[in-house]
């Protein structure tokens, strides 16, 4: 490579560089969650079959399922919302305290990533991140929070 193409490359890589840093200066975890959070998203959400989105929910446990012990460890339970909607909860047990004490029909508070499936969707990441690069969500359960 010529001395003049490897200064063009090395302006490009600058001038990707910029913009990246740019556009992760405009991004505010906290303007994602008050816009996420909203009490209809999760309906809007669910019919555009989106994922990947920041969101709260309020729900029931109806249904405790086994732990995922594959890979990173989950405890999996679903929840049925006020509107009849069921969730699966996935919440990583390897970050997070597992809560050992739910149970059927107990009322939790979920903050965490929505992923759609056909099923009714999914939520995980209701636990900090280690590395700071994702918005921490978390788990309400009688009155105490796991994350």
């Amino acid at each position: 490579m010529s001395k003049a193409s490897r200064q063009k490359h090395r302006i490009w890589l600058l001038i990707a560089f910029i913009v990246v840093a740019y556009a992760a200066s405009k991004y505010s975890p906290e303007q994602a969650t008050s816009v996420s959070t909203q009490k209809n998203n999760i309906e809007h959400i669910v019919q555009q079959q989106q994922s990947d989105v920041q969101i709260e929910v309020m729900g029931k446990v109806i249904k405790l399922l086994r732990d995922d012990l594959d890979g990173s460890r989950h405890q999996k339970f679903i929840i049925k919302l006020t509107d009849g909607r069921t969730i699966l909860i996935a919440h990583n047990i390897d970050l997070a305290p597992r809560i050992d004490d739910l149970t059927k029909g107990d009322s939790v508070t979920i903050y965490g990533e929505y992923e759609w499936n056909q099923k009714g969707g999914v939520i995980h990441w209701t636990h900090h991140d280690p590395a700071k690069r994702h918005p921490d969500g978390w788990i309400k359960h009688q009155g105490k929070i796991y994350q």
